[in-house]
């Protein structure tokens, strides 16, 4: 045990060293002039989204300073959202890739195969099997620069792109694309995405909230192999030693919120944001608009609405009135909406206070 102790002791001395150095390394990088070309801005949108099967490497970051309400419920995606994550990343493809999440406490490992994912926590020697759901709430592989790119872009029209020069992003020229949304009830100033030319690959992703200076996300590279891994680097099968459980569905989670529901149908639009129509999401939950401009609308259970609203009534930037209470952190917003028959709704996304306000005026059988 103690031998075993030592060389955890050892591996993350090496591994602090290394993240440490990567973590400088960008500043300085950056500093060193790179070319532009004369890349269209809806060409670089295009490469991007073509991009989701180049294998690749590498060390990324994410910092967010997104200061959510804590609750049971939102910890870890608070967490994720207000704090430096650090990843090591191994991409064969969207459906079969590695990602360890780095901590001071240790190592967590998301490997995705066609039929899931396992999550494995090196040092409890735990391992979890996750499915595939409709919905589900941000992890950390979510914030890598490659995907989150691909998903900001993947509804972008031509009309909210624009060209904004070049910089070095891993050590690597990269360009840059900026989208600024069309709709009215976003809160999203803009996307700023840097581009591999030679791939599609983003490379950094920044995340600007309406009205802010800085970027309420950042996620980026710091260093990054244009190779495809080996298999066995991204497959996992539990080691003998380890418990081994499953994660709630998500879909099951949204089932049962829907039957707590009124059956009343959502309307077709809120804050002048069109339903979307998403497969195997029950009826009573919403998501609404496009692209970065997002809304999503479900009913909760009284015991979740209860400390979601202690939770934004603490805050002391939350607005409280006959609507109920709504909170802005940077470009995400969040809302509980009491209901007179017991229950509530929550409403979140990328929307403006105002906007939460107008829909949760228009829901049905909520509070007035």
């Amino acid at each position: 045990m103690a031998a075993r102790a030592h060389g955890a002791v050892r591996r993350w001395a090496v591994v602090g060293a290394l993240v440490g150095t990567l973590v400088a390394l960008p500043s300085l990088v950056a500093a060193l002039p790179a070319d532009d070309a004369d890349v269209p801005a809806a060409e670089l949108r295009d490469a991007v989204l073509a991009s989701a099967d180049v294998g690749f490497s590498g060390f990324a970051v994410s910092a967010g300073g997104l200061s959510l309400p804590v609750t049971d419920q939102l910890t870890g995606v608070a967490d994720l959202l207000s704090d430096r994550t650090t990843m090591r990343v191994w991409w064969r493809g969207p459906t079969e890739n590695r990602v360890d999440v780095l901590t001071a406490a240790g190592e967590t490992g998301v490997h995705r195969d066609p039929g899931g994912t396992w999550t494995w926590e090196y040092e409890g020697l735990a391992a979890v099997r996750g499915g595939p759901g409709a919905l589900a709430l941000p992890a950390a592989p979510d914030l890598l620069p490659a995907p989150l790119g691909r998903r900001l872009l993947s509804e972008a029209a031509d009309g909210e792109l624009s060209r904004i020069g070049a910089r070095r992003v891993a050590g690597r020229e990269a360009l840059g694309v900026r989208l600024v949304p069309a709709e009215p009830a976003s809160s999203v100033a803009r996307v700023d995405v840097w581009v591999d030319p030679a791939t599609g690959l983003p490379l950094q992703v920044e995340v600007v909230a309406a009205g802010a200076a800085r970027a309420a996300l950042d996620t980026r590279f710091l260093d990054l192999d244009l190779a495809v891994p080996p298999a066995a680097v991204v497959a996992f099968t539990p080691p003998p030693e380890a418990s081994v459980g499953t994660a709630p569905d998500t879909d099951d989670l949204l089932a049962e919120a829907g039957r707590r529901a009124m059956r009343v149908p959502l309307p077709g639009e809120l804050a002048g944001l069109p339903r979307r129509p998403l497969e195997g999401v029950p009826p009573a939950v919403g998501v609404y608009g496009r692209g970065v401009t997002l809304l999503a609308v479900a009913p909760v259970s009284p015991r979740l609405a209860g400390g979601l609203r202690r939770a934004l009534r603490g805050s002391p930037d939350a607005v409280v009135d006959e609507l109920g209470a709504r909170l802005s952190a940077g470009p995400l917003g969040l809302m509980v909406v009491d209901r007179p028959r017991g229950g509530a709704y929550v409403l979140t996304g990328t929307v403006t206070l105002d906007a939460l306000a107008e829909a949760a005026a228009a829901l049905p059988g909520a509070a007035r």
